[in-house]
């Protein structure tokens, strides 16, 4: 089924001469596919083919898309084993997570139909006429959201499902109204393939047009960079490193005509634990976040990189804790050896700075690519003195910052660039006695957490999956949940328009019966 050729729109197409294969890093051997990259001549065709798609794809109804993603979700659980083995065999991921997330990414685009077919998500708000009002008549304005146009979707290394082909991005861009072309990722290309032909067969049987979704092959920076630069391309959905994150979104604002390039990127998730977590449940925490830390080899964007505490005997007594508990648990396999090596890396850096004491160590022998996880800790002077020990690990690592007390603690709060989330472990009343604390971690995050742990993002309304800077590049928006669409639309006004030429959501009649605002009023009632 893996043919190793590029989606454009509907066809299957393989005109270039530079090949690479998948890695499969349990075995630490080159899969058995052969993948061709896109030319110049391939993305351009799949470009002004979405480009073709939008003009009737951004008309269609929310119910006739909502068909094409409820048919998205059917045509990936019908590939069957054969994508979970694939999955397996390019990430080095055990077959439970690969089951799990592909109900994740179904589940994200049945989220999505539901939306569209309910219909209030276009923001519809209409201001009536008043041309007796006095002493200017008022002019009649209606606004809503329309989609932005062809969006690039770069796929992720650590969720080949759920944040790659037809992953959160894909789902809300095809959602809004927006053709998409995913630059698949090369670790996991063969998955992404299978993905892409399901999209394909959802998009012929529901008649979408020619073009509304491609996949392009790549195994570096070349196919995604003329992505970004085609005048055609609208936006920008990115999961991944600050690195490439970054590098895109200042080669987007470089264009003649600037684009948004919606990137979620690093962090390293600040968890605070506070005197009374640390006296009640001090041992618990320790073998939950022992747990939270090894989660998926560390390779999660919420693994808790960071642990802050006022300095005490039971802070010490939690971080000797953590340690005896992580010791306890096996190394897993990484995605890649190039992640794995970056891992290494970066843990050997963040080790050798000054100040820094080893909690805890794997040492042991472990098979190829598997991550050997490590604890550090520091206390809070050095950790301010030095901006090398705020930075991500991408891995099982994590570092236990010993603060002076609650001042220090909330300077250190302060310091941090921007992350996706921050967790307090704690009583409710500690949140008062410490609100300085509270306050600061809230400034940096996109997500609040109360006694939980960061792994684990739900998908529903109320998610925020996006933070300050270099958590995302805008912290006005989420990568997951139905808000997620927002991301590939614009506000439209449209004053004193011919009733008959409106767009439905608009129209005195309200054909779609949503929740509208008319006249400052919520209301899905029709205007008389």
């Amino acid at each position: 089924m893996i043919t190793g050729k590029n989606y454009i729109g509907n066809k299957l197409s393989s005109n270039g001469s530079n090949t690479y294969k998948t890695f499969d890093p349990k075995l630490n051997l080159d899969t058995e596919w052969t993948f061709y990259e896109a030319t110049k001549e391939e993305i351009g065709e799949a470009v002004d083919k979405a480009q073709d798609a939008f003009q009737s794809y951004k008309n269609f109804s929310g119910a006739k898309k909502a068909t094409f993603l409820e048919a998205i979700a059917e045509e990936i659980e019908a590939l069957g084993d054969e994508l979970i083995q694939a999955y397996c065999k390019e990430s080095g991921l055990p077959e439970g997570r690969a089951i799990g997330e592909r109900g994740r990414t179904m589940g994200q685009l049945r989220a999505f139909a539901q939306l569209l077919k309910e219909g209030s998500w276009v923001e519809a708000t209409i201001d009536t006429a008043q041309p007796d009002r006095k002493p200017l008549p008022k002019i009649d304005l209606r606004k809503m959201l329309l989609p932005i146009g062809p969006i690039a979707v770069f796929g992720s290394s650590n969720f080949p499902f759920a944040f790659s082909t037809a992953g959160g991005d894909t789902a809300s861009a095809l959602a809004s109204g927006c053709p998409v072309i995913v630059k698949s990722h090369p670790m996991h290309a063969g998955t992404g393939e299978m993905v892409s032909s399901a999209v394909i067969k959802a998009a012929e049987r529901t008649n979408m047009p020619d073009g509304v979704f491609s996949n392009l092959n790549s195994s570096g920076i070349e196919v995604g960079q003329q992505l970004v630069l085609h005048p055609k391309i609208k936006g920008v959905g990115f999961t991944g490193s600050i690195k490439g994150g970054t590098a895109l979104y200042k080669l987007a604002n470089e264009r003649k005509e600037p684009i948004p390039v919606f990137a979620e990127m690093g962090s390293i998730n600040p968890v605070v634990v506070l005197p009374s977590a640390l006296r009640e449940k001090g041992l618990d925490w320790a073998k939950q976040y022992a747990g939270s830390v090894m989660l998926g080899a560390g390779q999660f964007c919420t693994n808790p990189g960071l642990i802050l505490g006022i300095k005490s005997t039971s802070l010490d007594a939690f971080t000797n804790a953590l340690g005896d508990e992580i010791d306890k648990l096996e190394p897993t396999c990484m995605l890649h050896p190039n992640i794995h090596n970056n891992y290494e890396k970066g843990k050997n850096e963040l080790s050798n700075q000054g100040g820094a004491d080893v909690v805890a160590e794997y040492k042991k022998s472990v098979a190829p690519n598997h991550a050997q996880q490590k604890v550090l800790t520091v206390n809070g002077a050095n950790f301010l003195k030095n901006p090398k020990l705020h930075q991500e690990v991408f891995g099982p690592f994590s570092i236990v910052v010993r603060c002076a007390d609650a001042k220090e603690l909330t300077e250190v709060l302060n310091c941090l660039e921007g992350q996706l989330t921050g967790t307090i472990l704690g009583n409710p009343d500690e949140l008062k006695t410490y609100r300085s604390v509270v306050d600061a971690l809230q400034g940096r995050v996109g997500r609040l957490i109360f006694n939980g742990v960061p792994t684990g993002v739900e998908v529903c309304p109320s998610m925020q999956h996006g933070g300050p800077f270099p958590a995302s590049t805008d912290s006005r928006f989420t990568s997951v949940g139905v808000s997620a669409v927002k991301r590939w639309v614009r506000p439209v006004s449209f004053q004193n328009w011919p009733q008959e030429e409106l767009p439905e959501a608009l129209q005195d009649g309200n054909p779609l019966s949503i929740m509208r605002i008319v006249d400052s009023e919520h209301t899905n009632k029709k205007l008389e």
